[in-house]
């Protein structure tokens, strides 16, 4: 198997770091212009299957030539890049998945499923951790019940030491971090899709390992799915899990004007107030040498056997002392990389453009994701005995 990874940033080297893992990989590129990603590629992978190439990813003529050669190409570049990958990787006949990362880019990657399906190729957008994971994880849920009435997405990824008073650390990047919180995020609301504002309707949960944090709406999550399953089921979101105190602070910040795109004129200068907010961001909530951990607590509720029941999953990921892998990379890049490796052996075999939730299927990704130590569990039990059934 050969594969092509755009992008030797964080997510990127996970993504290689994975695939180098297993012996039937024949060889791994990386592409990316930054020489500081391809040295840090270079530190962490130290393998002779392992390819480094300083190239322009927007450079679509040397990506298909790379790509041609390749079972699978992975994009681990910025969103707005991803269509005319997805693009070019079916001129290459390749397959194709990517991290996502903005929901319209998605919906226009897979109006593309005609041209794929004529190539024989598959792409798969959207395969981080959320949406991406998070995906599998719901639709799993949603195929142990009869029927299924909600669906709550909960997950985050949390410095293992909080510092108050914002008890958090940037795991992705601060301009991402911003649009979760202050953009619009999408649920669904008696069966239909609906908009509501970033950091609302906090929510205090209990999550094992944790004790008591709290949940709140983040624009991006639920992609794709809430369209899909739109006039199926009643009610379902996505909220990122945080300590708690920390979306209060947040959605005063927003009150006061921090994140707006306006501009404004301070001291003699012009400048949106966002573009500040960011630059602080880096530098309060960056935190070198930290430990991280990712969460998932995702609660699918409906009927089962004429009863009511419901699953809940939970798993908790710790930043990898042995690779110095933090736990964003793990649950990022892997879950990218297990997609390109059952594309690429044929465990997924069905060309065309399919968003996670109905193209990835999820016994065989859970099986390969725990073969990484995500350790994801779930109970089943029926709510009016209170007692669990399954596990």
């Amino acid at each position: 198997m050969k594969f092509l990874i755009l992008g030797s940033g964080m997510q990127g080297r996970a993504c290689a770091f994975d695939l180098l893992k297993n012996p039937a990989t024949e060889e791994v590129v990386l592409a990316d212009s930054a020489a500081a990603n391809l040295d840090a590629a270079r530190k962490l992978l130290r393998s002779k299957k392992a390819r480094l190439v300083r190239m322009d990813v927007s450079d679509l003529a040397k990506v298909r030539k790379l790509a041609e050669k390749a079972d699978v190409m992975v994009s681990c570049v910025p969103y707005f890049l991803n269509l005319q990958l997805a693009k070019t990787a079916i001129a290459a006949k390749t397959h194709f998945v990517d991290l996502g990362g903005n929901t319209d880019i998605v919906l226009k990657e897979l109006a593309l499923h005609g041209q794929a399906k004529k190539a024989g190729v598959t792409l798969l957008p959207d395969v981080g951790l959320g949406p991406g994971m998070t995906t599998t994880v719901a639709v799993h849920g949603m195929s142990q019940l009869d029927s299924v009435d909600e669906v709550m997405i909960r997950d985050g990824g949390l410095p293992q030491n909080p510092i108050p008073p914002m008890n958090y650390m940037l795991t992705f990047s601060e301009h991402g971090l911003i649009n979760e919180y202050v953009e619009d995020a999408t649920a669904l609301r008696d069966f239909k899709v609906v908009k509501v504002p970033g950091l609302s309707e906090i929510e205090s949960i209990d999550v094992p390992g944790l004790g008591r944090m709290e949940a709140a709406h983040a624009s991006g999550g639920l992609s794709t799915l809430a369209h899909t399953f739109a006039g199926k089921i009643r009610r379902m979101d996505c909220k990122l899990i945080r300590y708690p105190g920390h979306c209060d602070v947040i959605n005063a910040m927003t009150a006061m004007g921090f994140f707006s795109q306006k501009p404004r004129k301070v001291a003699g200068a012009t400048i949106a107030p966002r573009q500040l907010s960011a630059v602080l961001f880096r530098e309060h909530f960056d935190h070198p040498g930290e430990k991280d951990m990712v969460v998932i607590h995702t609660t699918v509720r409906g009927t089962k056997n004429g009863k009511k029941a419901e699953v809940v999953y939970d798993m908790l990921v710790r930043y990898d002392e042995q690779n110095k892998l933090t736990a964003m990379m793990q649950t990022t890049g892997f879950p990218a990389a297990i997609v390109a490796q059952m594309l690429a052996d044929g465990r997924i075999n069905k060309p065309g453009a399919y968003p996670v939730e109905t193209g990835i299927p999820a016994e065989p990704f859970f099986a390969e994701a725990n073969k990484r130590g995500f350790g994801i569990t779930w109970k089943f039990r029926y709510l009016d005995s209170g007692v669990p059934a399954a596990a």
